[in-house]
C-alpha cells in the first residue's frame, strides 16, 4: 500500500488557441477575428504553462501517461463551444445613476493568463444610437465580463455614459459568435437584456382601478335595477400610481346569466403622473336578466399587459 507521503501529483495545461485553417467571416475566436491557431515553440518537451494546441469546436482532448512499460493510463475531454449569458445586475437603476452589465461566456476567455476585453452595444429609448461598452474579465480565467454604464438625462451619450430619460427602457445586446452544434462558426446569436430607468412599480400597480359602479348619464349613481332601454355609464375610478405618463386602454365587457358576451367596448387615453380619472363605457340593454360587467386596464388594445386587476359589477335589467 502507498503511503500518503508517497503520492505526487503533478500538473500542468496546455492553451487552446483555435484552429488557423478554419476560416469564417464571422471569426471562430469568439472575438470575430481569425483563431490564431498558434503551436508550441518548444517540442517536443513543453513546461507545465507554456505549452500551444490548436483545436476547433466538436474536437476532444487526451493526454496519457505510461507509468510501467505495459500500462498506460489516459483521460479526455470535450472541447465545446458555450451559449452566452447577458443580464443587468439590477432590475432598475436611478436615471442618474449607474448599473452594471454581466456577459457570461467562456469561450471569450481568450487567454487564460489575461484579462480579456471586448467591446457590446448599449443603448436607451432616448438614446436608439447607443455606446460601446468595454466589457472586462473578472479575472485571469473566469469567462464573466462586467461593464459600468453611467445614466445621464442632463448630457449626450459619449464613452461609458448613456443619456437616458425616466421611464427609459435600457437594452445591453451580445452577440455570440462562439456557438455548439448545431451552430455553425458562420453563425451568431444576439442575445439582449433590459433594466428601467427610475422607480419600478409592480405591474397590477401601474395604474389600478377601484370602486366599479353603474352611473346614469348624468354621472348620479343607480342602485336598484335598470330599465330595459335605458342607457347607463359602466365606470370605475382610475389612478396613475407612477412619476409619469402612462397610456392605457380601458375596456368594458357585459355578459348575460349564461356567459354570454352582449357588449364589447373600450377607450383609450394616457393618465399623466399621479392623474385620477373615471373613464366609463356606456351601455343600454335590451332585454331584462342579470348582467356583470367586467372592467379591465390594460397597456393598449395591441398590448393587453394588465395595469390592473380586473374588476366586476352585477347589472339587474327589469
Amino acid at each position: 500500500m502507498l503511503r500518503p507521503e508517497s503520492i505526487r501529483i503533478f500538473t500542468g495545461y496546455a492553451i487552446l488557441t483555435g484552429d488557423a485553417n478554419i476560416k469564417g467571416t464571422g471569426g471562430v475566436d469568439g472575438d470575430n477575428t481569425e483563431p490564431r491557431g498558434i503551436t508550441s515553440q518548444c517540442s517536443p518537451q513543453c513546461g507545465p504553462t507554456d505549452g500551444f494546441l490548436q483545436s476547433e469546436d466538436s474536437d476532444g482532448v487526451s493526454v496519457s501517461f505510461e507509468f510501467t512499460r505495459d500500462q498506460t493510463v489516459t483521460g479526455s475531454a470535450l472541447i465545446r463551444w458555450n451559449i452566452g449569458e447577458v443580464k443587468w445586475l439590477e432590475a432598475s437603476y436611478p436615471a442618474n445613476g449607474q448599473g452594471v452589465l454581466q456577459i457570461v461566456d467562456p469561450d471569450m476567455n481568450l487567454d487564460p493568463k489575461a484579462v480579456d476585453k471586448f467591446d457590446t452595444n448599449v443603448w436607451s429609448d432616448s438614446d436608439s444610437g447607443g455606446i460601446k461598452l468595454t466589457m472586462t474579465e473578472t479575472g485571469e480565467a473566469t469567462g464573466i465580463f462586467q461593464g459600468t454604464v453611467y445614466f445621464t438625462t442632463n448630457f449626450q451619450s459619449s464613452g461609458n455614459r448613456l443619456h437616458v430619460a425616466e421611464g427609459d427602457t435600457v437594452t445591453g445586446e451580445y452577440k455570440d459568435r462562439t456557438l455548439p452544434a448545431p451552430y455553425t462558426p458562420a453563425d451568431q446569436l444576439r442575445l439582449t437584456s433590459t433594466t428601467f430607468i427610475g422607480t419600478v412599480v409592480p405591474p397590477l400597480e401601474r395604474a389600478p382601478a377601484t370602486n366599479p359602479r353603474i352611473v346614469d348619464s348624468f354621472g348620479n349613481a343607480i342602485t336598484g335595477s335598470v330599465k330595459v332601454g335605458q342607457q347607463i355609464q359602466i365606470t370605475a375610478d382610475l389612478t396613475n400610481g407612477q412619476d409619469r405618463d402612462q397610456p392605457f386602454a380601458y375596456l368594458v365587457q357585459v355578459q348575460d346569466g349564461n356567459g354570454v358576451t352582449v357588449s364589447l367596448s373600450w377607450i383609450t387615453g394616457t393618465l399623466t403622473a399621479g392623474q385620477s380619472l373615471n373613464p366609463a363605457q356606456s351601455w343600454t340593454p335590451t332585454a331584462s336578466g342579470t348582467y356583470t360587467a367586467q372592467i379591465f386596464v390594460w397597456q393598449s388594445i395591441d398590448n393587453p399587459n394588465a395595469l390592473s386587476p380586473p374588476l366586476s359589477t352585477t347589472i339587474n335589467v327589469a
